[in-house]
């Protein structure tokens, strides 16, 4: 048997340089793949993604592997960004690196890696996975702090088919000392951080380019009006900061966000209590389910509401196929709809879905 291809999701960072001289010294044969999602200049001019493409030549040449570029803007806009831009227009506080996901990086770049002869793919992600049986199930990593299976909540069975996640078992600070040591361009770069492809920017004004921003008044729960708001969808459940709402009457507390009313466009808030924003429970839609849906209908497991959470002790209820109601073993502050409920059980991510609404049932 021939030496096997595997093709890796190369962005320029030091995540998936890891994960491709990590494979090469496994003895596969490594080609590196860079995704073209999203072309913007900066103020300065200079494109983010010119750069880390750079970077990822600087690493494959090290490492004396071929790589390739692929162009998927189209395929991200219309099927994660229009997404994203429905999901504020409704009122809602998306999670487009979910999407991106299952849309992109195991969907167009599996097929184009298909293409280029690839037995498997891999990437940087912070997870591990196991291939037994016919079933391929999400497991996480062992650096909790950076475990990524969140993300990859709506990955299917036949896209985790052929995958590998070679940095499972590693921390971050393992990961930077492996680039060092090797040599990579990439050892001291900085995580990327914001939108998937999109990257970190001042998120009002980017928003302001697709969605026209629609002020209107910010109302108490008993409908005092306290001011002005400049868009709902710049506001998320729970935020305390960038209200512009001073101290009231000499109370202490401060002011949060704890409703966005979008048939008549007023924000809610409260001022000191917190119990508004405290719900017993959640229904979930398009659950996928990993590896495969449950037998039974009730089940109890642990989920995340939003990736820096916790894990929360829950019982789920299915209620269709891929639906379920979440009831929480404790309430659960500013659960918010358009973020993913996660279920987990111990080391497994069972899969995810989308929450649709929280309730109280006192």
């Amino acid at each position: 048997m021939g030496q096997r291809t595997v093709v890796v999701g190369m962005s320029g960072g030091v995540d998936s340089s890891v994960a491709a001289l990590l494979l090469k010294e496994e003895g596969w044969n490594v080609v590196g793949l860079f995704m073209r999602n999203w072309e913007e200049r900066d103020a300065d001019g200079a494109c983010a993604a010119e750069e880390d493409f750079a970077d990822v030549g600087r690493v494959c040449g090290k490492l004396d592997i071929p790589y390739y570029t692929a162009d998927f803007s189209r395929e991200y806009m219309e099927r994660v960004f229009s997404h994203f831009l429905a999901e504020y227009r409704a009122g809602r506080t998306p999670n487009p690196d979910v999407l991106c996901n299952r849309e992109i990086k195991f969907g167009p770049f599996r097929d184009y890696a298909r293409a280029l002869g690839a037995d498997c793919i891999a990437t940087g992600h912070y997870c591990a996975i196991s291939h037994e049986g016919g079933a391929h199930r999400l497991l996480k990593a062992r650096d909790a702090q950076k475990d990524q299976t969140y993300f990859l909540n709506q990955v299917t069975q036949p896209q985790l088919a052929d995958v590998l996640f070679p940095l499972g078992n590693l921390t971050k600070a393992q990961v930077r000392a492996i680039a060092e040591e090797n040599g990579l361009a990439t050892a001291k770069k900085k995580d990327s951080t914001g939108i998937c492809f999109i990257g970190e920017r001042n998120f009002r004004k980017f928003l302001q380019q697709y969605l026209p921003a629609q002020p209107g008044k910010i109302e108490t729960l008993s409908g005092e009006t306290v001011g002005e708001h400049i868009g709902l969808m710049y506001y998320t459940l729970g935020q305390r900061r960038g209200l512009d709402l001073g101290g009231r009457r000499g109370e202490e507390g401060r002011w949060f966000v704890v409703k966005k009313d979008l048939a008549r466009n007023v924000l809610v808030v409260s001022h000191g209590d917190e119990s508004p924003l405290y719900s017993d429970g959640c229904t979930v839609e398009g659950m996928n389910f990993i590896p495969f849906p449950p037998r039974e209908k009730e089940f109890s497991c642990r989920a995340k509401l939003r990736y820096r959470q916790s894990e929360q002790g829950v019982r789920a209820v299915r209620t269709g196929e891929t639906s379920l109601t979440l009831y929480f073993d404790s309430p659960q502050r500013a659960v918010t709809e358009g973020q993913y409920a996660v279920l987990y059980d111990e080391m497994q991510c069972l899969g995810g879905g989308v929450i649709t609404s929280a309730f109280r049932t006192a």
